[in-house]
């Protein structure tokens, strides 16, 4: 006990660096992707907050940093947009549209816990992983461009976009240098503190945390204790045309959050070499969803920036989340007028690094080693991400992976053939029979000239489906048709069930033997037996 409480109480110190930088990171992308979704800022900070705050205490990977997303913000800006189209007297209402979808999308999100859907994340191959990671990095690094750009949109001319470089330049190369001289530093957060006291003491002129707020057209980051909202039941009505407005945009939030907040946990599991539990994962997104939604938040899910800037600063545990989201609820309260005054330009720098630590640069090295189908995946993912949004590609990556499988192992189906004594003919049968490879397996016998005894041996092949157990039935008919006898050896009892059930000549046809397969078929063999009832032997 006492070992485990002083290895806890070592890494306390770096947890709550950590969590400090995390917070001051927090700050401007929670505020620029409210700007996004077309609501306050407080709305995003609050929803930073309590999403951060729930799933670091209950959450399934310690650690792990939630908030306020961009990937979620893209959708929600026309959520809003119309649901303020839908108020009466110019009343906007699409700000309790927004909270009433996040609050069922949470509820969506823990029935996926529930459920355990959390462990379908396992399904993704590692090109799509990749493409994932270097497609987000790519997203990250764009999203600061932004910051290179004055409140007209216009890019920075001459001495202010130079003095942005250097800061910027100049908080990169302190997080780059610091760890080479101690690693007992927090060096992102040494890099804020750096460069926001130059900015301060020099009295330099650049975009700083509180101007931002200020040109998106909000009033700046001071704010009380977030409210419920009881305004959402007085200004949206429950019922079916509502459920029908907000439920597809919920499903996607849903959708895009587990995704994104699961391939962090993968990624953060694989960074610290210890796993985390993905279906509890999908209970605290969702219960800090419902929460976030009650309470004036705009939700959010796990950040892929923030995770990486807490795991690299030292953070492991629940306690550097926790620190980071009770941070920013007291820059809100109290300390809004200092945060304001740190530069954009430091925190640019930081979220850079991150860029740079995020992109999987082994992928370039590894591109003319892996298959060209991998390649393919990845490159999709990436430009997918970047086109469109995180959902999209990684489901288009598995799709075309999914694919890619089911044709290579399509291939692969073989039939040795050879005579026995008495004249009869065998096919041993390689590989895998599933959907994908009957067409290649029925092109493997010669029912014309194939003498009067056949036996087909399955000892060396698994049948995988139901569309696999088809094609078997439907060979024993082209034997039977053409007035010949046909013996199946060494199938599973899954596979006897069935064509027992389809027919009661089948126990003639099939040879029970000590070794046969002892395999399940995926799907419930009743619901298949009722489609052969057309069938007749």
């Amino acid at each position: 006990m006492t070992e485990f409480i002083r290895k806890r109480a070592a890494n306390a110190k770096d947890d709550i660096l950590s969590g400090i930088t995390v917070a001051l990171a927090l700050v401007p992308e929670a505020v620029a992707f409210a700007f996004v979704a077309g609501v306050d800022p407080l709305v995003g900070l609050y929803a930073a907050f309590m999403i951060g705050l729930v799933t670091s205490i209950f959450g399934g990977r310690p650690g792990m940093i939630s908030g306020a997303t961009g990937a979620l913000a893209v959708v929600m800006v026309s959520l809003v947009a119309e649901g303020n189209a839908m108020g009466v007297e110019g009343e906007d209402l699409g700000l309790y549209y927004l909270f009433a979808t996040v609050i069922l999308m949470g509820g969506i999100q823990m029935l996926a816990g529930v459920f355990k859907l959390g462990k379908f994340v396992r399904l993704i191959p590692h090109p799509v992983m990749m493409g994932f990671v270097n497609g987000l990095a790519i997203v990250i690094f764009l999203s600061q461009l932004g910051m290179f750009k004055d409140a007209n949109g216009d890019w920075f001319q001459g001495n202010q976009l130079w003095v942005m470089v250097a800061l910027v330049a100049l908080t990169m190369g302190i997080m780059f240098g610091l760890p080479k001289l101690t690693k007992k530093l927090p060096e992102a957060l040494i890099a804020i503190l750096v460069v926001s006291a130059i900015v301060i003491f020099g009295q330099l002129d650049v975009a700083t945390v509180g101007s931002f707020i200020r040109d998106g057209g909000g009033e700046g980051l001071k704010g009380g204790l977030p409210q419920f909202q009881f305004d959402i039941f007085n200004k949206v009505p429950f019922n079916m045309e509502t459920l029908t407005f907000i439920g597809p945009y919920a499903l996607i939030l849903a959708a895009i959050g587990l995704i994104e907040s699961l391939m962090t946990l993968n990624l953060v599991d694989e960074l610290t070499e210890t796993r985390g539990n993905a279906n509890r994962e999908c209970m605290a997104q969702g219960g800090a969803n419902i929460i976030t939604g009650f309470f004036g938040g705009m939700g959010g899910c796990a950040m892929i920036g923030q995770s990486l800037i807490n795991i690299k600063s030292g953070g492991r545990t629940r306690l550097s989340g926790i620190i980071a989201a009770v941070l920013l609820l007291m820059f809100i309260l109290f300390a809004s007028a200092y945060i304001e005054q740190i530069p954009i330009a430091a925190l640019v720098g930081v979220m850079f690094m991150v860029v740079i630590g995020t992109f999987a640069w082994s992928s370039f090295r590894i591109l003319n080693k892996i298959p060209l189908s991998d390649v393919i995946v990845l490159v999709a993912v990436s430009s997918l991400t970047v086109i469109f949004d995180l959902a999209i590609a990684v489901i288009a990556g598995v799709i075309i992976s999914a694919l890619v499988f089911s044709w290579e192992n399509a291939k692969r189906i073989r039939a040795r053939k050879r005579m026995k004594d008495d004249g009869t003919k065998v096919y041993e049968i390689w590989g895998p029979l599933f959907f994908g490879s009957i067409i290649a397996f029925n092109e493997k016998f010669d029912v014309k000239n194939d003498p009067n005894s056949v036996e087909v041996d399955f000892i060396e092949s698994r049948v995988s489906d139901h569309s696999a157990i088809e094609a078997i039935f439907n060979l024993v008919n082209k034997y039977e048709d053409a007035g010949k006898q046909i013996k199946l050896k060494h199938l599973s009892e899954d596979c006897k069930e069935l064509l027992y059930k389809s027919s009661p000549k089948f126990r003639e046809v099939i040879v029970e033997a000590i070794d046969d397969p002892r395999y399940h078929l995926a799907e419930n063999p009743e619901a298949f037996t009722k489609g052969l009832g057309e069938y007749k032997l």
